[in-house]
């Protein structure tokens, strides 16, 4: 009896630590960019604390998710006629499966292009990741649930409509048995719950924000939803263009909607201090604080605050104790009270990059990565001090992951381990 207690009280906090060190989903375990890894390098370089680095074909800016021993990323051929999802071995980064699942016959090979320039992958929404399984998503393209030990396709599903124009990026997100897709297009405009085993549709629910003749240029959004708890009740919270919205996730029935104004939105909601912090991204009353505890259209009656200088229309925030911090595509670092959404500090990083990908914490200090290859380290709070910088050969569009003692990340090129050499 004592033998078998010791050896069952092992494998408890063998698998306690194991559920500490996963990626599972954009954003990590919690969704906000929060990470409890440890002792993470301030500085890095292509050959300075590297663990290793690896190679992805093609093109892609889907961000790494991580489970046990596994990373995967996806990625696609440029004009997008072929779609891949890529497993690495965690340890040495070696390649454990590369699968390609959809070949695709697209009317509009360009649709990733704005003003001929590359403003998309088709492969930019990030996979979700749990025990055994893992789901991708390209948009239109397809979306496939597989076995993460064999690699075999599960089920899929390529009959989801829509004109992304500028292709797809909302990542989808797992609840109970159901995942979660959102497909806000030049014409449609919906979010789908399909049952993660099957793969077949639970519900549907078209988002009604724009009169049906307005340009639908205007109508495009990136944004990933988040799964929040407001007095004991599930909500998935999705924002778009124009508004975010609140859905019962076993029913889509929309609960409450905070109409925002704007064109998109590519980041993925904040919920904490009693608030939900969302975005119009561009135009309209940018960063939102809400209380999220109404019903019906809570515009007029549910927002704290707004706060508009400097906003991200790419990159998500932090909350970091009762403090926003954020990064803008031009390198803007700024930090907001929560309580009243007054800015406390603000600051500029020395790069000319544009910052796309969203930004992760740990330890009191947040990473962030430009799309030139240069990566900063800055503390967590008003100060916005610049603990250290970095330059890679290799620019990124990707949001970082941290789990352990490392950084995973994931430029035009190459997937990489950061971490301190001992």
């Amino acid at each position: 009896m004592p033998m078998r207690f010791t050896l069952l009280a092992s494998l408890i906090v063998a698998l306690s630590v194991l559920a500490d060190d996963n990626w599972p989903e954009f954003r990590g375990p919690k969704a906000d960019g929060h990470s409890d890894a440890k002792r993470l390098p301030l500085t890095w370089s292509d050959t300075q604390n590297v663990r290793w680095k690896t190679a992805i074909h093609d093109k892609g800016w889907s961000s790494p998710v991580i489970w046990a021993n596994q990373v995967w990323v996806t990625t696609a051929t440029e004009k997008g006629d072929k779609c891949y999802a890529v497993a690495l071995d965690r340890d040495s980064g070696k390649i454990i499966h590369d699968l390609l699942l959809f070949e695709v016959s697209r009317p509009n090979p360009e649709d990733v292009y704005y003003k001929w320039k590359a403003f998309n992958s088709y492969a930019s929404p990030t996979p979700v990741i749990e025990q055994g399984r893992v789901y991708v998503h390209f948009g239109v393209s397809g979306t496939a649930c597989l076995d993460t030990a064999t690699g075999k396709v599960l089920w899929q599903r390529t009959d989801l409509e829509c004109d992304h124009h500028r292709g797809a990026g909302s990542s989808p997100i797992l609840h109970g048995d159901h995942l979660f897709l959102t497909f806000d297009g030049f014409d449609l405009q919906y979010v789908i719950a399909l049952n993660k085993n099957t793969g077949k549709t639970v519900w549907k629910r078209d988002r009604k924000f724009h009169e049906p003749k307005e340009n639908g240029d205007i109508k495009k959004a990136y944004s990933t939803p988040l799964m929040i708890t407001v007095n004991d009740k599930p909500l998935l919270v999705s924002p778009s263009a124009g508004a975010t919205a609140a859905y019962d996730p076993q029913t889509g029935d929309e609960v409450w909607r905070v109409v925002h104004g704007g064109m998109n939105a590519s980041l993925r909601p904040l919920f904490g201090n009693g608030k939900l912090f969302t975005s119009s991204s561009d135009g309209g009353l940018n960063l939102v604080a809400v209380r999220p505890d109404g019903k019906g259209n809570i515009t007029k009656t549910h927002i704290d605050w707004t706060f508009g200088k400097g906003v991200p229309n790419r990159s998500s925030f932090l909350l970091v104790g009762d403090q926003l911090l954020m990064v803008n595509s031009g390198g803007v670092t700024t930090c907001v009270s929560v309580k009243d959404g007054k800015e406390l500090g603000k600051s500029r990083v020395d790069t000319k990059g544009k910052f796309w990908g969203s930004p992760i914490v740990a330890e009191g200090k947040w990473y962030a990565f430009d799309d030139e290859g240069n990566g900063f380290v800055i503390s967590a709070d008003e100060k916005l001090e610049v603990l250290g910088s970095s330059k890679l050969p290799s620019g990124s569009r990707s949001s970082p992951a941290a789990v352990g003692n490392a950084i995973y990340h994931r430029t035009f090129t190459h997937l990489y381990r950061f971490e301190e050499k001992k």
